[in-house]
């Protein structure tokens, strides 16, 4: 049974200045008004908005209009809308995980095509990945260190050949530890593409035995707070890491689906 919405009246919407000379479409400046009270907090999450025709009054605009607004909100995770006698269209907090896994999706489209390439994945996780290990270093408490520490040593899942997906887990890992949002939003979607596309089958064991011991080497550097090692190591890591990466015959025809 889906929770019960709090019950509230509809908010009043100011009205947006859209009767001036248009240079975006409607719809788009609808929905970018909305968005901003949105994520100001003058419409809260849970909040019921009006609907479509009280909301085409207040913003000018005509019903369809304020539709595809709402369409272009619920594909960001900002409003959802249900049917029923309690429905409606109603504000939701903004998600991070939702956002990466947009992001890692629309990247593991991107890197099927000439546009988006593979190299440009490893180029720029090797200029974030030994940052955000040194803020890790200079940051991480006690709880922190015992999750980089238990990333590091978690034993190798034997149901995936070559457990990619725990080498990928410390990574992220490293980057929540950070407390740096924008760091794990921009970090984390590359490793996710990393993760769906890699053939795990083409990789010997004895490469990740490597690799757990370079993570159990930066987990202790982060674990003792010093930042520059830590940096140094996560970068070294990386280099090594790179003709893994680019292997011919290691990847996917398919793009990542989170």
């Amino acid at each position: 049974m889906a929770a019960t919405r709090p019950s509230s009246a509809p908010r009043s919407v100011p009205a947006a200045r859209l009767r001036v000379p248009r240079v975006r479409p409607a719809y788009r400046q609808v929905a970018d008004e909305l968005r901003a009270q949105i994520v100001g907090g003058t419409l809260a999450a849970g909040e019921r908005l009006p609907n479509e025709a009280d909301l085409g009054r207040a913003f000018g605009v005509s019903r369809s209009t304020v539709r595809e607004a709402l369409r272009v909100l619920a594909s960001q995770h900002l409003v959802e809308t249900t049917r029923g006698v309690q429905g409606g269209s109603f504000v939701s907090a903004p998600d991070p995980v939702r956002v990466v896994e947009d992001v890692g999706g629309a990247l593991g489209v991107l890197v099927m095509t000439p546009r988006l390439r593979v190299h440009d994945l490893l180029e720029a996780r090797l200029l974030l990945e030994p940052s955000a290990a040194r803020l890790a270093a200079e940051r991480a408490d006690a709880d922190t260190v015992e999750a980089i520490r238990a990333a590091a040593g978690a034993p190798r899942d034997r149901r995936e050949p070559g457990g990619v997906a725990d080498h990928l887990d410390f990574h992220t890992t490293v980057l929540t530890a950070t407390g740096n949002l924008a760091l794990t939003v921009m970090g984390s979607p590359v490793n996710d593409v990393l993760r769906a596309r890699l053939r795990r089958v083409g990789v010997a064991g004895a490469e990740w035995d490597r690799v757990d011991a370079e993570h159990r080497v930066i987990a202790d550097h982060i674990a003792a707070g010093d930042g520059p090692a830590a940096e140094a190591a996560m970068r070294d890591h990386l280099v090594a890491l790179r003709p893994l990466h680019e292997r011919d015959g290691l990847w996917t025809d398919e793009p990542a689906c989170p």
